[in-house]
């Protein structure tokens, strides 16, 4: 059993790779493998709607000169996806959006490859607009049929300098809570649990 964590902030090791490793832990203690994979310093660039995957059907996207498909492998690989991000003028960062489109796209075309994979959305966010960024997040993982944990309160947590979220103890609880339950529905749905 494997989760792939992809941090979609600007920034390594942040607020956002603060909250995911929060989560993380609370797997690994299930016996549950994890990766953090931080988009920062990457290039991964928006859909470019040529409609070659859905030509292919092959699971990965034409264009293989950014990192789309290194994620779309881990991703199909893994029982268990988390998708976090900073809040940039109330939705996901670029980074974050190009990973939501393309790998949606490709999944489709391939045949819904995420299906019944678990997702997770983590949003960092200094004030407001976080409630949007899950939301998006949240749509990538309904339209690609996968299952979605609940927690304590919604997947947030509040900070705008690096460290900040640390502060943030509902955010934290949160966090634990919600990796907690991701471990719980994936070893039940491999019958593990």
């Amino acid at each position: 059993m494997k989760v792939v964590a992809f941090n979609g902030s600007a920034r390594k090791d942040g607020n956002t790779a603060i909250l995911i490793n929060y989560i993380l832990k609370e797997l690994e203690a299930e016996g549950i493998q994890t990766e953090l994979v931080q988009l920062a310093g990457q290039e991964i660039h928006g859909c470019r709607a040529c409609f070659k995957c859905i030509e292919k059907k092959n699971g990965r996207c034409v264009f293989d000169n950014d990192y789309l498909n290194s994620c779309m492998e881990k991703m199909i690989e893994a029982d268990g996806i988390i998708l976090g991000s900073p809040t940039y003028f109330s939705d996901v960062t670029a980074e974050m959006k190009a990973l939501i489109d393309r790998a949606g796209f490709v999944s489709k075309a391939s045949g819904d490859l995420l299906k019944r994979k678990v997702g997770a959305a983590v949003v960092a966010v200094r004030r407001a607009g976080a409630i949007h960024v899950f939301d998006s997040i949240n749509h990538f993982f309904f339209i690609s049929q996968m299952i979605v944990p609940g927690s304590s309160y919604w997947n947030i947590g509040f900070g705008l300098n690096k460290g900040d979220v640390e502060k943030d103890e509902e955010g934290i609880r949160t966090m634990k809570v919600l990796g907690a339950n991701m471990a719980w529905l994936i070893k039940k749905l491999h019958g593990n649990g």
